[in-house]
């Protein structure tokens, strides 16, 4: 069974994936990071020259997989949700937890991100934030077996919360 990380970015999927995969010694695959081994570009180019369709249909590929292994933490990007196929593959060999945190706490967490492209081109940073989680809470709710809040808690005691309900 695979341990599967949901989340917007910044609320501490691949810093808690870290911890989580070794404490339970196991291997933490990245999907963003795999679909840029993939494409053999980063995600900024992929989407410029592509569109975000290419980018999602990379994503599938990657989750399909995933997916098909075991043993795994696997930290999924933001948008890896919006597509039920990906979550019903990462459901059928894992446990999701969907990581949360606040606007505010997402904005200090990855204001200085520069791999990541505009999700929607034209809205202020904490517009685009607000706006992508109004869209993606509903999917995310419906997608995870647990939720974890990330809010005002340290990496140490996160990775506890999602190793105590395995």
């Amino acid at each position: 069974m695979n341990v599967v990380l949901i989340g917007y970015r910044g609320t501490g999927k691949s810093t808690v994936g870290k911890m989580v995969a070794s404490r339970l010694n196991r291997e933490l695959l990245s999907t963003d990071v795999e679909i840029v081994k993939l494409a053999g570009q980063a995600i900024p180019q992929i989407v410029e020259q592509h569109g975000w369709e290419h980018f999602r249909d990379l994503e599938t590929k990657i989750c399909q997989d995933l997916a098909g292994k075991d043993g795994l933490v696997i930290d999924t990007g933001g948008g890896a949700i919006l597509r039920s196929q990906n979550v019903a593959v990462l459901k059928h060999t894992g446990t999701l937890f969907w990581l949360t945190a606040s606007v505010e706490t997402i904005a200090k967490r990855i204001g200085s991100d520069t791999q990541r492209p505009s999700l929607t081109g034209t809205k202020s940073f904490v517009d685009e934030i607000q706006d992508v989680l109004r869209e993606r809470t509903p999917k995310y709710q419906a997608a995870a077996d647990h939720v974890i809040e990330t809010e005002g808690k340290s990496v140490t005691q996160i990775a506890d919360e999602i190793v105590a309900r395995l």
